[in-house]
């Protein structure tokens, strides 16, 4: 029987046509599996699925996902992400060893992430808080400064002054949870195409159950970002918060709510 499954124009760019037409008509996709997102069962014969491919260095792993947690695309991950990937999928999916390699994505500065839910306008909001190790400076240039903000504003990031009410959704950009987990920040491609990283987790990161709770309820998360040494390591969410008060009120904040790629 023909699975309802839905197979991107990315993913059968980089599995070929071939392989997903074979999937399409039911030869190599599973009847029931284990949904990549939110690790329920899934049917592939009695509800719409997407095809989602992990693709690292050398590999990559095909899973599958409920359409209404993830839809069909390619991830860009490291060999490391995706052989833990692999791990947590437990072999459910093909090995497509000849897959096309990603596009290089440019080295990326080194962003500290910490997760929290935030109170606004009465109501507890996943965010995130983004915060540099050391200054960013433009593309090209060298010397002394801190681009950090300059360079998110033009990306369409939103200077706040306070935490009164949510930012606007930047689209383009995603959150990714995957199986779970925190996997990456996602922007647009310079050039079209597939979304690339902005930002990726060297191992993915576990978030509370209250903090998956409130990004399924929004379906978006909330990004504030800061240059480096505006908001520093706070071990509770109360002691985040007054530093992103702080931030706010010293005009070293931008923010923007970004859709939810997963659950």
């Amino acid at each position: 029987m023909p699975r309802m499954l839905d197979v991107s124009d990315a993913v059968r760019a980089e599995i070929g046509d071939e392989e997903a037409d074979r999937l399409l008509a039911g030869e190599n996709a599973p009847g029931s599996y284990d949904c990549t997102s939110c690790r329920t069962p899934g049917d592939s014969e009695q509800e719409r699925t997407s095809t989602v491919l992990f693709v690292g260095d050398e590999t990559a792993v095909l899973a599958f996902a409920h359409a209404g947690c993830l839809p069909s695309q390619v991830v860009q991950v490291t060999e490391e992400q995706l052989q833990g990937a692999v791990r947590s999928i437990g072999g459910a999916g093909g090995d497509f060893a000849g897959a096309a390699p990603p596009k290089a994505v440019p080295e990326q500065a080194v962003l500290g992430v910490t997760s929290g839910l935030v109170l606004i306008e009465g109501e507890l909001h996943p965010a995130l808080v983004v915060e540099p190790t050391s200054p960013i400076v433009r593309p090209g240039t060298t010397g002394a400064g801190d681009d950090f903000l300059p360079l998110l504003i033009e990306q369409g990031y939103t200077p706040v002054t306070d935490l009164a009410s949510v930012p606007p959704v930047l689209h383009g950009w995603s959150v990714l949870l995957a199986v779970g987990q925190l996997h990456a920040v996602l922007q647009p491609s310079a050039h079209g195409g597939q979304s690339v990283a902005w930002w990726q987790a060297h191992q993915p990161l576990q978030v509370t159950d209250g903090w998956r709770a409130a990004a399924n309820k929004h379906q978006q998360v909330l990004l504030f970002a800061a240059p480096v040494g505006s908001i520093g390591r706070q071990p509770r969410e109360d002691l985040l918060r007054d530093a992103l008060d702080r931030a706010a009120a010293n005009g070293m904040l931008v923010a923007a709510a970004l859709p939810l790629a997963g659950t």
